[in-house]
């Protein structure tokens, strides 16, 4: 979900160049093009905080950043109530599997999870601790898409991992499946779902009462982990790893 205000194009011309809404602290502004825009429109990304604007060809950035001024105390007020971002530490819970984890500090070289812990070495542990999770989250995905697959009935072309903030996954017209990896700090009942949810796109690329079908033939009911991810899936986004590549 994002929040967005439009206003019609004006005629001015303004020198171009990178902008931040002034404040404390000053709003970093996102500025994109697109051929499809028929005027300016302000973007704030429920999931991270992130303030877009999307201007149509030929017109100029200083009507866009304008644009964004008139919109400050909206912008700020949405900004005040967005979760902050948190970035674990030694000591620190994150939720793995759905399951509070916390980070502690490993005596070898291999990340170990017992139940309530992640043993870490602490040499570039962020790093070590974000490819540990994809990677588990790749297992999860696999086998739980290899199960769906079986039950439906067709194969997949492959999976693979982003870290995407409007979508938990999406299944391409040659089969290809794609999915947060942050799927993985969910309950395994939600990651399974959201994987049961694309390989029924398999067969119906669509959200019709037809693919709402398969998705139950294969998976059974689904409306709890589903709205287990609209009540609590932005928390999910609150957890990051800046040493980390995404």
């Amino acid at each position: 979900m994002r929040w967005r205000l439009s206003k019609p194009l004006g005629q001015r011309k303004r020198d171009m160049g990178q902008h931040h809404l002034p404040g404390q602290p000053p709003v970093p502004l996102t500025l994109r093009r697109s051929a499809r825009a028929r005027r300016i429109s302000l973007r704030i990304s429920q999931l991270d905080g992130r303030v877009t604007l999307t201007l149509p060809p030929g017109v100029p950035e200083r009507e866009a950043i304008d644009f964004a001024q008139s919109k400050a105390d909206w912008i700020r007020g949405h900004l005040a109530r967005h979760m902050p971002r948190h970035q674990p530490g030694f000591g620190d819970a994150i939720p793995i599997e759905g399951a509070p984890t916390r980070i502690v500090p490993a005596s070898g070289r291999r990340i170990q999870l017992r139940p309530g812990l992640v043993e870490v070495p602490p040499q570039g542990m962020e790093a070590r601790l974000h490819r540990f999770l994809r990677e588990l989250a790749r297992d999860r995905l696999a086998a739980a898409c290899d199960f769906y697959a079986s039950e439906l009935g067709r194969p997949y072309a492959r999976i693979s991992l982003r870290d995407t903030r409007s979508r938990w996954g999406s299944c391409t017209t040659e089969g290809a499946l794609m999915f947060s990896w942050r799927l993985i700090l969910a309950p395994p009942s939600v990651l399974r779902y959201v994987a049961a949810h694309e390989v029924a796109h398999l067969a119906e690329m669509n959200h019709s009462s037809r693919f709402w079908a398969e998705v139950t033939r294969i998976h059974g009911p689904y409306v709890a982990p589903r709205q287990w991810l609209r009540d609590n899936g932005t928390q999910l986004h609150s957890y990051r790893f800046d040493s980390a590549a995404s």
